[in-house]
Protein backbone atom coordinates (compact mmCIF):
# COMPACT_ATOMS: atom_id res chain seq x y z
CA UNK A 1 0.00 0.00 0.00
CA UNK A 2 1.06 3.31 -0.19
CA UNK A 3 1.85 5.46 2.67
CA UNK A 4 2.29 9.31 2.56
CA UNK A 5 5.32 9.98 5.10
CA UNK A 6 7.54 13.31 6.17
CA UNK A 7 10.65 12.94 5.48
CA UNK A 8 13.14 10.90 7.30
CA UNK A 9 15.08 13.23 9.26
CA UNK A 10 18.44 11.66 9.56
CA UNK A 11 18.75 10.67 5.60
CA UNK A 12 21.79 13.20 5.61
CA UNK A 13 23.68 11.50 8.35
CA UNK A 14 24.06 8.58 7.03
CA UNK A 15 27.31 9.32 5.44
CA UNK A 16 28.19 10.30 9.30
CA UNK A 17 27.05 6.77 10.21
CA UNK A 18 28.89 5.10 7.70
CA UNK A 19 32.01 6.85 8.88
CA UNK A 20 31.91 5.77 11.88
CA UNK A 21 31.21 1.95 10.64
CA UNK A 22 34.97 1.07 11.09
CA UNK A 23 35.05 1.80 14.79
CA UNK A 24 32.63 -1.13 14.71
CA UNK A 25 34.16 -3.41 12.41
CA UNK A 26 34.52 -6.15 14.79
CA UNK A 27 31.54 -5.86 16.61
CA UNK A 28 30.10 -9.05 15.23
CA UNK A 29 26.75 -9.56 12.72
CA UNK A 30 24.83 -7.23 15.17
CA UNK A 31 22.63 -9.95 16.90
CA UNK A 32 23.95 -8.48 20.28
CA UNK A 33 24.33 -5.01 18.96
CA UNK A 34 22.98 -2.28 21.02
CA UNK A 35 20.17 -0.77 20.44
CA UNK A 36 19.28 -3.51 17.56
CA UNK A 37 15.98 -5.79 18.37
CA UNK A 38 16.51 -9.42 17.85
CA UNK A 39 13.80 -12.12 17.35
CA UNK A 40 14.39 -15.79 15.95
CA UNK A 41 11.66 -18.58 15.97
CA UNK A 42 13.60 -20.69 17.86
CA UNK A 43 16.36 -19.79 20.60
CA UNK A 44 19.80 -20.00 18.80
CA UNK A 45 18.61 -20.90 15.61
CA UNK A 46 21.15 -20.60 12.68
CA UNK A 47 19.47 -22.57 9.83
CA UNK A 48 17.76 -21.17 6.99
CA UNK A 49 18.70 -16.20 6.05
CA UNK A 50 19.51 -14.11 8.33
CA UNK A 51 16.86 -11.49 7.49
CA UNK A 52 17.13 -7.95 8.78
CA UNK A 53 14.18 -5.98 8.96
CA UNK A 54 13.86 -1.97 9.11
CA UNK A 55 10.79 -2.35 11.48
CA UNK A 56 8.81 -5.18 13.23
CA UNK A 57 6.08 -5.61 10.54
CA UNK A 58 8.69 -6.61 7.75
CA UNK A 59 10.44 -8.48 10.55
CA UNK A 60 6.72 -10.70 11.49
CA UNK A 61 6.04 -11.33 7.69
CA UNK A 62 9.53 -12.36 7.34
CA UNK A 63 8.67 -14.95 10.32
CA UNK A 64 5.58 -15.73 9.02
CA UNK A 65 6.82 -16.56 6.03
CA UNK A 66 9.44 -19.13 7.62
CA UNK A 67 12.50 -17.37 8.65
CA UNK A 68 13.76 -18.40 11.70
CA UNK A 69 16.72 -16.03 11.86
CA UNK A 70 15.01 -12.30 11.76
CA UNK A 71 16.20 -9.28 13.44
CA UNK A 72 14.97 -5.74 13.04
CA UNK A 73 16.42 -2.17 13.74
CA UNK A 74 13.84 0.26 14.77
CA UNK A 75 12.52 -0.86 18.33
CA UNK A 76 8.95 -2.22 18.77
CA UNK A 77 8.62 1.29 20.97
CA UNK A 78 8.91 3.64 18.61
CA UNK A 79 4.79 4.05 17.33
CA UNK A 80 6.05 5.74 14.56
CA UNK A 81 9.14 3.58 12.38
CA UNK A 82 10.49 6.89 10.11
CA UNK A 83 10.66 8.70 13.01
CA UNK A 84 13.63 6.49 14.11
CA UNK A 85 17.31 8.05 14.51
CA UNK A 86 19.89 5.95 13.08
CA UNK A 87 22.66 4.72 15.54
CA UNK A 88 26.57 3.64 14.63
CA UNK A 89 25.43 0.23 16.21
CA UNK A 90 22.65 -0.62 13.71
CA UNK A 91 24.73 -0.69 11.23
CA UNK A 92 26.53 -4.05 12.38
CA UNK A 93 23.44 -5.45 12.45
CA UNK A 94 22.93 -5.19 8.48
CA UNK A 95 26.59 -6.16 7.33
CA UNK A 96 25.74 -9.94 8.19
CA UNK A 97 22.14 -10.00 6.47
CA UNK A 98 21.18 -12.13 3.59
CA UNK A 99 18.36 -10.16 3.55
CA UNK A 100 17.49 -6.84 4.17
CA UNK A 101 13.69 -5.71 4.16
CA UNK A 102 12.33 -1.88 4.08
CA UNK A 103 9.14 -0.48 3.09
CA UNK A 104 8.90 1.82 0.12
CA UNK A 105 8.29 4.92 2.81
CA UNK A 106 12.03 3.92 4.02
CA UNK A 107 13.97 4.87 1.18
CA UNK A 108 17.19 5.08 3.76
CA UNK A 109 17.00 1.42 3.93
CA UNK A 110 19.37 1.18 1.20
CA UNK A 111 21.69 3.34 2.11
CA UNK A 112 22.26 1.80 5.63
CA UNK A 113 23.05 -1.85 3.37
CA UNK A 114 25.24 0.26 1.41
CA UNK A 115 26.76 2.31 4.36
CA UNK A 116 27.29 -1.34 6.44
CA UNK A 117 28.55 -2.75 3.46
CA UNK A 118 25.79 -5.59 3.54
CA UNK A 119 26.14 -7.88 0.64
CA UNK A 120 22.36 -8.89 1.58
CA UNK A 121 19.60 -8.73 -1.07
CA UNK A 122 17.71 -5.84 -0.14
CA UNK A 123 13.76 -6.30 -0.98
CA UNK A 124 11.23 -4.22 -0.59
CA UNK A 125 8.14 -5.16 1.37
CA UNK A 126 4.26 -4.24 0.82
CA UNK A 127 3.11 -2.98 3.79
CA UNK A 128 -0.47 -4.11 3.88
CA UNK A 129 -3.09 -5.82 6.33
CA UNK A 130 -5.40 -6.31 4.37
CA UNK A 131 -5.44 -10.06 4.45
CA UNK A 132 -5.33 -10.51 0.71
CA UNK A 133 -2.15 -8.47 0.83
CA UNK A 134 -0.84 -10.01 4.10
CA UNK A 135 -1.17 -13.55 2.62
CA UNK A 136 0.62 -12.42 -0.88
CA UNK A 137 3.27 -11.13 0.85
CA UNK A 138 4.44 -14.23 3.27
CA UNK A 139 3.91 -16.52 -0.24
CA UNK A 140 6.46 -14.31 -1.60
CA UNK A 141 8.76 -13.77 1.04
CA UNK A 142 8.90 -17.84 1.73
CA UNK A 143 9.90 -18.36 -1.95
CA UNK A 144 12.65 -15.80 -1.74
CA UNK A 145 13.38 -17.87 1.04
CA UNK A 146 13.07 -21.11 0.28
CA UNK A 147 10.52 -21.80 3.02
CA UNK A 148 7.30 -21.88 0.74
CA UNK A 149 6.15 -25.03 2.92
CA UNK A 150 6.04 -22.70 6.09
CA UNK A 151 4.59 -19.85 4.88
CA UNK A 152 1.61 -21.87 3.19
CA UNK A 153 1.46 -23.11 6.65
CA UNK A 154 0.69 -19.73 7.95
CA UNK A 155 -1.49 -18.59 5.32
CA UNK A 156 -3.96 -21.45 6.16
CA UNK A 157 -3.59 -20.62 9.64
CA UNK A 158 -3.95 -16.88 9.35
CA UNK A 159 -7.53 -17.37 7.11
CA UNK A 160 -8.67 -19.66 9.45
CA UNK A 161 -7.84 -16.82 12.32
CA UNK A 162 -9.24 -14.27 10.38
CA UNK A 163 -12.96 -15.89 9.62
CA UNK A 164 -13.05 -16.46 13.37
CA UNK A 165 -12.10 -13.30 14.61
CA UNK A 166 -14.67 -11.76 11.85
CA UNK A 167 -17.45 -13.90 12.81
CA UNK A 168 -16.58 -12.81 16.59
CA UNK A 169 -16.93 -9.56 16.05
CA UNK A 170 -20.03 -9.11 13.78
CA UNK A 171 -21.53 -11.28 16.77
CA UNK A 172 -21.46 -7.97 18.66
CA UNK A 173 -22.72 -5.55 15.70
CA UNK A 174 -24.94 -2.90 17.65
CA UNK A 175 -28.84 -3.58 17.33
CA UNK A 176 -27.70 -6.36 15.20
CA UNK A 177 -26.31 -4.17 12.38
CA UNK A 178 -23.03 -3.26 10.83
CA UNK A 179 -21.86 -0.51 11.99
CA UNK A 180 -21.15 2.80 10.16
CA UNK A 181 -17.14 3.83 10.57
CA UNK A 182 -14.91 6.25 9.82
CA UNK A 183 -11.47 4.91 9.02
CA UNK A 184 -7.83 5.78 8.43
CA UNK A 185 -6.54 4.82 5.02
CA UNK A 186 -4.19 2.58 6.71
CA UNK A 187 -6.52 1.12 8.75
CA UNK A 188 -9.85 -0.19 6.47
CA UNK A 189 -8.32 -3.56 7.24
CA UNK A 190 -10.10 -3.56 10.41
CA UNK A 191 -13.01 -2.57 9.10
CA UNK A 192 -13.14 -5.73 6.23
CA UNK A 193 -12.26 -7.30 9.48
CA UNK A 194 -15.65 -6.22 11.20
CA UNK A 195 -17.61 -6.52 8.22
CA UNK A 196 -18.37 -2.28 9.55
CA UNK A 197 -19.91 0.41 6.88
CA UNK A 198 -17.39 2.51 5.56
CA UNK A 199 -18.80 6.24 5.07
CA UNK A 200 -15.46 7.58 4.71
CA UNK A 201 -12.28 7.42 4.85
CA UNK A 202 -9.35 9.84 5.55
CA UNK A 203 -5.38 10.74 6.01
CA UNK A 204 -2.53 10.04 6.51
CA UNK A 205 -2.27 13.62 6.71
CA UNK A 206 -4.41 15.66 9.90
CA UNK A 207 -7.92 15.83 9.03
CA UNK A 208 -8.50 19.46 7.68
CA UNK A 209 -11.93 21.44 8.17
CA UNK A 210 -13.63 20.72 5.33
CA UNK A 211 -12.94 17.05 5.65
CA UNK A 212 -14.26 17.00 8.97
CA UNK A 213 -17.75 18.67 8.19
CA UNK A 214 -17.87 16.05 5.27
CA UNK A 215 -17.02 13.14 8.08
CA UNK A 216 -18.83 14.57 10.52
CA UNK A 217 -22.35 14.82 8.15
CA UNK A 218 -21.98 11.17 7.43
CA UNK A 219 -22.95 10.50 11.07
CA UNK A 220 -20.21 7.66 11.88
CA UNK A 221 -20.75 5.65 15.20
CA UNK A 222 -16.76 4.59 15.54
CA UNK A 223 -13.93 5.84 13.65
CA UNK A 224 -11.25 3.90 13.29
CA UNK A 225 -7.95 5.61 14.04
CA UNK A 226 -4.26 4.66 12.66
CA UNK A 227 -2.57 4.54 16.31
CA UNK A 228 1.00 4.46 14.41
CA UNK A 229 0.09 7.79 12.44
CA UNK A 230 -2.51 9.29 14.92
CA UNK A 231 -2.77 13.38 14.60
CA UNK A 232 -5.35 13.08 17.79
CA UNK A 233 -8.97 13.05 18.13
CA UNK A 234 -10.30 12.94 14.50
CA UNK A 235 -13.84 14.08 14.99
CA UNK A 236 -14.36 15.46 17.98
CA UNK A 237 -17.72 16.84 19.09
CA UNK A 238 -19.08 14.35 16.93
CA UNK A 239 -20.31 11.87 19.45
CA UNK A 240 -17.97 9.12 16.96
CA UNK A 241 -15.80 6.49 19.40
CA UNK A 242 -12.33 6.19 18.52
CA UNK A 243 -10.37 3.44 18.28
CA UNK A 244 -6.74 3.17 18.25
CA UNK A 245 -5.50 0.22 15.33
CA UNK A 246 -2.45 -0.47 15.66
CA UNK A 247 -0.45 -1.82 12.46
CA UNK A 248 3.04 -2.66 13.68
CA UNK A 249 3.30 -6.06 15.71
CA UNK A 250 4.94 -6.05 19.10
CA UNK A 251 8.97 -7.63 19.48
CA UNK A 252 7.21 -11.07 19.80
CA UNK A 253 6.29 -10.15 16.27
CA UNK A 254 3.36 -12.44 16.04
CA UNK A 255 1.16 -10.78 13.11
CA UNK A 256 -1.72 -12.51 14.31
CA UNK A 257 -1.69 -10.50 17.46
CA UNK A 258 -2.33 -7.50 15.65
CA UNK A 259 -5.67 -8.60 13.83
CA UNK A 260 -6.47 -10.27 17.60
CA UNK A 261 -6.39 -7.15 19.78
CA UNK A 262 -8.01 -5.08 17.00
CA UNK A 263 -11.07 -7.56 16.85
CA UNK A 264 -10.71 -7.40 20.68
CA UNK A 265 -11.08 -3.18 20.50
CA UNK A 266 -13.98 -3.38 18.08
CA UNK A 267 -16.11 -5.90 19.99
CA UNK A 268 -15.70 -4.14 22.89
CA UNK A 269 -16.96 -0.52 21.50
CA UNK A 270 -19.89 -2.38 19.62
CA UNK A 271 -21.22 -4.48 22.80
CA UNK A 272 -21.58 -1.32 24.77
CA UNK A 273 -22.88 0.48 21.74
Amino acid sequence: MAHLRVPFRPLAAIAALSAGLALLTGCGDGSGASGTDRSSGEAGASSGPVVVATSTWEAALAKAAGARDVRYIVPASIRHAPDYDLKPSDLTAVAGADYVLYASFEPWAGKIKEAAGSHGKLVQVNLDNTPAAARAEVTRLGKEFGTERAAAKWNSTFSAAWASLAKQVKATWPHGKAPAVASQKFTTWAAELAGAKVVGTYGPEAVTPAQLSALSAKKPAFVLDNENMSTGTVLPGSGAEQLNVVNYPGKDLDLLAVYRKAAGQMEKAFSGA
